[in-house]
């Protein structure tokens, strides 16, 4: 979402790290091999952008893969070169190191071994972060008003991003993590198919929703993906999962359910009032929107949970402060007045699959009613 932007202010420090380390090398084979390598990098992510916009042949996965690592590789390339030049730097103005000392041969190598194994760490992690797939468990109290139960349990999952890079069990590692939760409902909170090029295998991942077991089944709201690569409308029906656009359910005398439509892109949506206006106000009520507008929006409203995905929590370290300075709440809960808030960083990501912040998660909420 927000790594277009942030790999066009990396280039220039992309280029100064390789001059760094074409300073660090010796031969000019290895010049020359370093050469090749970031003319790869550079051109790795905007190739794998190119490819998830157009219908591609599922030998394209490989190419797809390795352009998206680009970005991070490059982004944590620069942040150690930088940072072991300030080391170095200091070293050299405190005197605790000598020039001959950084331009011998083998202190060079081994600060080119540790700029190269650092990153290569970090991605280590991201990897395996990303893979590795969590709850995030909660348990709250609301009023119960007229509500015919006295508690019931939400799973709560975000940000899919299902596509052609998407593993091949992870659906299935999702729906059996999912059911061993009995949860009475499942609600989507958006971007649920990568959307760009309407040639994901949409069939497989429909079956694979199906197999979802809830009390009062599965519900979503739409995310901006959802206004990607043409009406996902018949996906959703195909997958058993109730969309809700601007629209309102009560659920078996439960809750009221509310799922409002993804703002931007021309579209237009309910405010929270005109939502929930025509509703009765006998039953707690339960709001889904993709984005986490600012929890100020809902003080007067009667929303009792209101449940967000969208900012990935910035997916990539620092990158993390900048939906962190955009939203007031960019991951995990706050309860503001009579409102629980609660913002997923999402079950999977859009772009690289690597993740040095935060988890991909779905979240189980425990809702008791007193």
């Amino acid at each position: 979402m927000y790594l277009f932007h942030e790999l066009l202010l990396l280039s220039p420090l992309g280029i100064y790290v390789y001059y760094r380390l074409k300073t660090l090398l010796a031969s000019r084979v290895l010049k020359n091999i370093l050469t090749a390598v970031f003319l790869l990098l550079f051109a790795g992510y905007p190739l794998a952008e190119t490819l998830s916009h157009r219908t591609a042949p599922a030998w394209t996965k490989p190419i797809m893969l390795f352009g998206y690592y680009c970005l991070p590789i490059l982004l944590y390339l620069a942040m150690t070169v930088i940072f072991a030049d300030l080391i170095v730097g200091a070293a050299r103005l405190l005197k605790i190191i000598s020039r001959e000392t950084v331009r011998g041969e083998k202190f060079r190598k081994f600060r080119l071994a540790i700029v190269l194994a650092i990153p290569a760490a970090i991605m280590t992690y991201g990897l395996a972060n990303f893979a590795h797939l969590r709850a995030q468990r909660y348990v709250i109290e609301i009023p119960r008003k007229s509500a015919q139960v006295g508690q019931f349990t939400i799973v709560f999952a975000a940000d899919f991003h299902l596509g052609k890079i998407t593993a091949a069990r992870f659906m299935d590692r999702f729906v059996a993590k999912v059911n061993a939760e009995k949860p009475d409902i499942v609600l989507i909170g958006g971007d649920v198919l990568e959307g760009h090029r309407g040639d994901e295998d949409a069939g497989a991942f429909a079956a694979q929703f199906k197999r979802i077991k809830s009390k009062f089944g599965v519900y979503a709201a739409p995310g901006n993906h959802e206004g990607y690569g043409g009406n996902r409308d018949a996906f959703f029906d195909e997958a058993g999962i109730r969309l809700l656009r601007d629209a309102v359910e009560r659920v078996d005398g439960a809750f009221l359910l509310a799922g409002r439509n993804e703002a931007g892109r021309s579209r237009t949506r309910k405010s929270v009032a005109e939502l929930l206006g025509a509703t009765p106000g006998d039953l707690p009520v339960i709001l889904m929107e993709h984005r986490p507008v600012s929890p100020d929006d809902f003080t007067q409203s009667r929303v009792d949970i209101k449940l967000s995905g969208h900012t990935h929590q910035g997916q990539l370290f620092p990158l993390n402060v900048i939906p962190e300075r955009e939203f007031e709440l960019s991951w995990g809960y706050l309860k503001k007045g009579r409102t629980h808030f609660f913002v997923t960083s999402g079950i999977q990501l859009w772009g690289p699959p690597v993740r040095t912040v935060g988890a991909s998660e779905y979240l189980v909420i425990r809702v008791m009613l007193r």
